[in-house]
């Protein structure tokens, strides 16, 4: 799919308007301290998109982990929509093709290419996945057909809630500082996951467990156990792992709205991590080069 200038432009406006509002409202929280208001929209916003998009577009909708009772998956796809990362059906689109070629020609965002590629270039270049080639199946399902093609309303009404509530300074922070803290903790998987952090598993990329960003984005950092395990609906594999949208789909799970989670048994990482600890125990194969004493050279 080629990529237009005027798509280009809108990503861009997508990307630095956050960075300036949050810049902006940085230099304004010098002057005075931020309200009990905006902080608590901020933190509720950016954690209701947030969970959108990893258990909504990622865990749900890309790699069925889960289904969802309608409305709940309804709700989820509208609040991953609210995250302006583009509507459902291409987001997974995108992602199905990342897991492709994952840290290969054909990734859309590898930073095999370099880390800035990784975290955002990528957006810049012709590299969208077309939903035909990559998400045919998901064009049947009427909901997230719905939600894609209503995606400016939805990311109007991101902002519009926190403006409601709490005026100008509630766009600032629920809105356009949420929208750049989401982009950039989003991103972050793509690039200082694939970099940064350990590997508990062997997989073919360079995917890596990176704690901090698993924090920030409820789960989503342990990204060495994703790629080991795909299909996963939990990313935290040990108790110590903190993983949110692990959490909310078990909760959901309980409560009757979700089905058919997909788990992964204890045997299953213990023969991952059996094959990764046996590829970094063998032994480098060497060459040995016979060489001829220069005495017995005729």
């Amino acid at each position: 799919m080629k990529t237009s200038l005027a798509y280009k432009s809108i990503v861009l406006l997508a990307v630095v308007g956050p960075l300036v509002a949050t810049i902006y409202a940085i230099a304004t929280l010098w002057q005075k301290a931020i309200n009990a208001t905006d902080l608590t929209l901020l933190l509720v916003m950016y954690s209701l998109v947030a969970l959108g998009v990893t258990v909504g577009f990622h865990r749900m909708l890309t790699h069925r982990s889960f289904a969802a009772h309608p409305v709940v998956k309804f709700l989820l796809l509208v609040l991953g929509s609210m995250a302006l990362e583009g509507p459902a059906l291409e987001w997974a689109a995108t992602h199905i093709k990342h897991h492709s070629y994952s840290d290969k020609e054909g990734d859309p965002h590898s930073p095999v290419e370099g880390f800035f590629h990784a975290h955002i270039g990528w957006l810049f270049k012709d590299r969208m996945a077309d939903p035909n080639q990559y998400a045919k199946h998901l064009q049947k399902d009427p909901i997230v057909v719905f939600v894609s093609k209503t995606f400016l309303l939805w990311v109007a009404l991101s902002l519009i809630i926190p403006f409601a509530i709490g005026g100008w300074s509630g766009l600032l922070w629920a809105g356009l500082v949420r929208i750049f803290l989401t982009h950039h903790v989003t991103w972050s998987v793509n690039s200082v996951c694939h970099i940064f952090g350990r590997r508990d598993y062997e997989t073919n990329d360079q995917s890596r467990n990176e704690w901090v960003v698993g924090l920030l984005s409820f789960g989503e950092g342990w990204h060495n156990n994703h790629h080991a395990f795909p299909r996963s609906a939990f990313h935290g594999l040990r108790w110590w792992q903190i993983d949110g949208s692990g959490y909310l789909i078990w909760s959901l799970e309980k409560l009757g709205l979700a089905k058919d989670v997909y788990r992964i048994s204890s045997d299953q990482m213990q023969k991952r991590q059996d094959r990764a600890a046996s590829a970094s125990a063998a032994p480098a194969q060497t060459v040995t080069v016979e060489r001829t004493p220069v005495g017995a050279q005729r």
